[in-house]
């Protein structure tokens, strides 16, 4: 079975750049284009310079995000046959009723149906703006029963929940013939995972895991979704993959040991640095990306951190090597269950070279998947 594949096209300027990223995902064939909710990026300002990146300036923020709903509906129109998507947005921010109705419109302007990907948010995007962060699988769950009454109810409906309370409430938008948003949950624990199981029609997970890691969280989800009495096999098993790819073997090796893709070491949690047999720099407990803050932390702490990323923890839990490498390793998550696959080829931050190779190897990783 030949699987899906998707690019991230960026949500931030400037427009042109994404526009030319839509234009190389339809020349190249690419069968969907991901967006993400952001107000704050990952990569702090403390050490956002030219020594991190080579796509780093002076004048530029890296935390400067487009909206991605007002981006999906312009890009809509030159999507084509792509499938449009955000991965991934919450419920803390933007209420449910609002994310079903931006994606029922977003079916009207799009030739496939838009994926809705949510998950429980992370403290960088909620906490600094005086949004809670205590309780957000609990809201989300609420919030995944909610989008699917306001996509499939006729006439007014009700919710009483702990966090969102509906009264005669109507969404009388109906999706595009054929063109029902698909919700795709961002799920890596238990209960997400049985969330993902009950409501989602995809799952997209982001941290890293091995292919026997994908395997176990994916019959997680199957036996959810058969206790809901809903169809396993409906659910698309996602996946955003963040690989380092290199003309060669030891070019992606040494790949390992920049800056940036060390980086990428913190947002992976406590737990897969305790796999590897050390803690994370940045705490005990730490759970990477979701409670990651970026300005909450100076330049001196953060470089101290990359020091202490292991090599082998990166080799471990990311995909590098070359594109015939990576090609082979995502052919055992395939074998796990894998049916929809975004690369993300981190490699690319480092040099101007490097994101062309990864580019390159992306494009031709992508002809063989779906072949």
């Amino acid at each position: 079975m030949a699987i899906l594949v998707g690019l991230s096209v960026g949500t931030q300027p400037p427009i042109r750049r994404i526009h030319l990223t839509l234009r190389l995902a339809r020349a190249l064939g690419f069968d969907s284009v991901w967006t993400v909710d952001h107000f704050l990026s990952f990569f702090p300002r403390a050490i956002w310079d030219r020594e991190f990146s080579w796509i780093a300036s002076p004048d530029s923020s890296p935390d400067a995000f487009f909206d991605y709903q007002v981006l999906l509906g312009h890009l809509a129109a030159r999507a084509g046959k792509l499938q449009l998507a955000v991965g991934v947005t919450e419920p803390i921010r933007r209420h449910p009723v609002l994310l079903a109705q931006a994606f029922l419109t977003l079916s009207h302007l799009t030739r496939r149906p838009p994926i809705l990907g949510i998950g429980a948010g992370e403290r960088e995007n909620t906490e600094p703006y005086g949004f809670s962060f205590e309780h957000p699988v609990a809201q989300l769950e609420e919030a995944l029963q909610i989008i699917r009454l306001a996509f499939e109810s006729q006439g007014p409906f009700n919710f009483k929940g702990n966090y969102f309370t509906l009264d005669r409430a109507l969404m009388d938008l109906r999706p595009a013939p054929g063109r029902t948003p698909e919700v795709w949950i961002a799920a890596h624990g238990p209960r997400m995972l049985r969330l993902t199981g009950q409501y989602g029609d995809g799952w997209y997970p982001t941290i890293p895991m091995t292919p026997q890691d994908y395997g176990e969280r994916l019959a997680v989800i199957r036996a959810a979704a058969v206790d809901a009495g809903r169809d396993q096999d409906a659910i698309t098993p996602g996946y955003l993959l963040f690989a380092v790819i290199g003309r060669t073997e030891a070019e992606a090796r040494a790949a390992l040991s920049s800056r940036p893709v060390r980086f990428t070491a913190l947002l992976a949690p406590d737990e897969a640095w305790q796999r590897a047999g050390v803690t994370h720099p940045l705490g005990a407990g730490f759970r990477g990306m979701i409670d990651f803050v970026p300005p909450r932390y100076a330049r001196a702490e953060l470089e101290a951190a990359m020091a202490k990323v292991p090599v082998d923890l990166l080799m471990e839990q990311g995909v590098w090597g070359t594109k015939q490498q990576v090609l082979n390793k995502i052919r055992e998550y395939e074998d796990a269950g894998l049916r929809h696959l975004v690369l993300a080829p981190v490699a690319g931050l480092i040099s101007r070279r490097h994101a062309i190779t990864s580019l390159r190897a992306v494009a031709w990783i992508a002809r063989r998947l779906r072949s």
